[in-house]
């Protein structure tokens, strides 16, 4: 059985990650909030719904503001220190966007939002490294699919 992989336009491309991605997330988060809070579906939905929609609009704006940072100080490479800065800087804005939503939904202290966040910031290291591979098998690159067949 062949397979064929699906080449779309960058823009689609990231569109079809984000929509895919975060609704996964969406029912990951609330299974871990649920086991992490005691609480059921009803109550971590709402809570995994809030965040993701923070951390997307968290990337969007962390990203246009880090990339005018590398533009205004002629950042000409993404070394892996770059890349380190980038990923404490995004993580650590995360944090402080979410600790708040978990205090006040959980009615929890700041060092149990803070491990809820720490929780759930291992497994999306892990989540993302998996969904990313795993994308990038079924979406391939424009430049990647000069001999390869395509749809959409």
């Amino acid at each position: 059985m062949e397979f064929t992989l699906i080449t779309l336009s960058p823009f689609k491309r990231r569109l079809v990650y984000v929509a895919v991605f975060e609704v996964l997330a969406v029912i990951f988060s609330t299974a871990i909030l649920m086991g992490l809070s005691g609480s059921d579906a009803q109550n971590s939905l709402p809570v995994a719904v809030m965040v993701s929609v923070a951390a997307v609009i968290w990337n969007y704006l962390y990203n246009m503001a880090f990339e005018s940072w590398e533009r205004r100080n002629q950042v000409m490479d993404r070394t892996v220190l770059v890349r380190c800065f980038h990923a404490i800087g995004f993580e650590g804005g995360l944090i402080l966007i979410c600790l708040p939503i978990y205090m006040l939904w959980y009615s929890v202290g700041v060092w149990e939002a803070f491990v809820m966040e720490s929780i759930l910031l291992a497994f999306f290291l892990i989540y993302t490294f998996l969904f990313t591979l795993g994308f990038d098998k079924i979406f391939t690159l424009p430049h990647h699919a000069i001999n390869t067949p395509s749809k959409a």
